[in-house]
């Protein structure tokens, strides 16, 4: 046998392999040490990345419902501010109109007033005329028309 070259071929594949096996064994076990050290990097890189995401989001959602309840104030305060203006609209439009309606009741009683006084007047100028017309008719003469002119010209000033 060990003049036998496939024993001796056979010998050289083992101690080949055998003297390769180790430093390649090393080199794998380093390639691969290397790639999961990798591996491991790029995985604690992601979830670095997912924490400030959680986290981003996080601040976007507490962003948003601050937003949200700004917008509600904002409406809150708007519908106040619409309140407050009707109602003051409202109080505003009744005092003009109640300082429409005396106005209406003042003109109203200053035409009464006048209307009055000229009744009065036309009831006095009526008097007058009748008065001086049924003197007329029951004083004959001179002294009948004296006293009538009279009476009429001091009529006016005694009634008014």
């Amino acid at each position: 046998m060990f003049h036998d070259p496939t024993f001796w071929t056979a010998v050289a594949v083992v101690l080949f392999v055998a003297l390769i096996a180790k430093p390649v064994g090393k080199m794998a076990s380093k390639a691969l040490d290397e790639r999961a050290d990798k591996i491991k990097a790029e995985l604690d890189e992601a979830e670095k990345l997912r924490n400030e995401a959680q986290d981003l989001l996080a601040q976007y959602q507490r962003k948003q419902r601050d937003a949200a309840s700004e917008a509600e104030s904002i409406i809150q305060h708007a519908k106040e501010e619409a309140e407050r203006m009707d109602r003051e609209g409202r109080e505003k439009l009744k005092a003009a109109l109640e300082r429409r309606e005396k106005l209406a009741m003042e003109r109203i009683e200053m035409a009464e007033q006048h209307a009055i006084e000229r009744v009065r007047a036309r009831a006095v100028d009526v008097a007058i005329a009748a008065t001086g017309q049924m003197l007329a008719d029951n004083l004959s003469g001179d002294k009948a028309d004296a006293l009538v002119e009279d009476a009429i010209k001091q009529l006016p000033g005694r009634l008014h």
